[in-house]
């Protein structure tokens, strides 16, 4: 049996991700900061700040899935909500680094989420492939630094594979369960694209990455279709049987109540997903009205 380790394993992507796993025959540990009661994992403490994990937890380790990182959009960005933006990716990474670095673990596979935001929190006419160059931004900037440390672990000849990820799609909540109000609102001028992925499709692409060895490096996880703000708005409004309002919620409002984190829900551009279909990835569900329809 195959041993995998996930970080931010009580997420709700790591939930259904660690839930699969077992199903596929993984036997899946989990490293949080608290202890968790009857937990269906091996569960095993690590401290980010302390610089400690369990080293137990590596013992006859395969893989490392890490999707650990403080929520982009869950408080305004102050410097200090910044920082730890940052840190709760770059120095976890690194924590993992060096303790698989010093305890010399023959790890076949380190796999890292990422976001689609290493492009920027821009709207534009350019599709966004994987070799593009990071954005300047906040959000670039925190991506390339994440992407940085993730890749450090090429260094120990470790197949190491970035998952740039949009918007997960989830019945048990995340970005779907803002949007599906009892009254849909478009946001802006609704012009946006929403880079968007079923969490079906997500953790697929994930077991992919574990068994599939060609994949190396990033890799866009998105749908192959595209979404405007105003378009996803009028699907989910249709899906749900909701009204949506005929007019936006206004740019300058949503400045006033977010303010520069703003910028991630006004702007947006398109993500190819070429690059992992070229290595025979399928999609169960590209279609955002099939992808709403199952998570109803």
């Amino acid at each position: 049996m195959k041993n995998v380790l996930i970080t931010g394993g009580t997420g709700l992507i790591g939930k259904q991700l660690s839930f699969f796993l077992k199903l596929k025959g993984y036997e899946v540990r989990i490293l949080s900061r608290n202890n968790i009661v009857d937990s269906p994992y091996k569960t095993f403490l690590w401290d980010i700040n302390q610089e400690y994990i369990n080293e137990d937890a590596f013992k006859n380790l395969d893989h490392i899935i890490h999707l650990t990182g403080a929520g982009i959009a869950n408080k305004r960005w102050s410097d200090k909500r910044k920082k730890e933006i940052i840190d709760s990716r770059v120095a976890s990474t690194e924590l993992l680094y060096n303790t698989v670095k010093e305890l010399k673990i023959p790890l076949k596979t380190f796999i890292s989420a990422s976001a689609t935001g290493y492009y920027g929190s821009i709207t534009s006419e350019t599709i966004f492939k994987e070799t593009d160059k990071p954005a300047t931004d906040f959000l670039g900037k925190v991506c390339q630094l994440w992407e940085q440390s993730i890749f450090k672990f090429k260094d120990q000849k470790i197949r190491t594979v970035a998952l740039r990820t949009g918007i997960v799609l989830s019945k048990d909540g995340g970005a779907l369960q803002k949007i599906k109000k009892p009254v849909i609102v478009t946001l802006g001028n609704g012009k946006q694209y929403m880079p968007w992925i079923h969490i079906d499709d997500l953790c697929e692409l994930y077991l992919k990455a574990i068994e599939d060895t060609r994949l190396e490096g990033p890799y866009n996880a998105v749908s192959t279709e595209y979404q405007s703000n105003n378009s996803f708005s009028k699907t989910v409004a249709k899906i749900y049987k909701r009204p949506i309002l005929p007019i936006g919620a206004p740019k300058f409002v949503l400045k006033a109540i977010f303010g520069e984190m703003s910028t991630i829900i006004l702007n947006g551009s398109r993500v190819s997903a070429n690059k992992i279909k070229q290595v025979g990835f399928k999609f169960r569900y590209d279609r955002l009205d099939d992808a709403l329809k199952n998570l109803l």
